[in-house]
């Protein structure tokens, strides 16, 4: 899997997670403003954290696994891990609210 290895596990758990929005009502991508709100924190607080924590040598991301895209020090994957995660994470909760009903 080379270079794509963590662009494509990501993209497995969005096309994974995506028919939650269609099949069970999940209402997370028809309110933006309200993903927005919920993805935000993650996204700058996991993010500062990496940022910070790759910065003092605390971790690393291997180049052959990934894009080599960095944004300042945070491999791209990353910074998509922190929105894709969390929204399949909203998708499937929303989905079993909505099944719950």
């Amino acid at each position: 899997m080379g270079r794509a290895s963590y662009l494509l596990l990501l993209a497995a758990c969005f096309l994974g997670t995506l028919p939650l929005e269609f099949f069970w009502h999940a209402r997370v991508y028809r309110r933006p403003l309200r993903w927005l709100l919920a993805i935000a924190p993650v996204v700058v607080v996991f993010g500062g954290w990496d940022v910070w924590a790759i910065a003092n040598d605390h971790w690393t991301y291997d180049a052959a696994k990934t894009s080599g895209v960095v944004l300042g020090n945070l491999p791209l994957e990353e910074l998509l891990f922190f929105v894709v995660i969390p929204t399949c994470a909203l998708l499937t909760y929303e989905a079993v609210k909505h099944v719950r009903r």
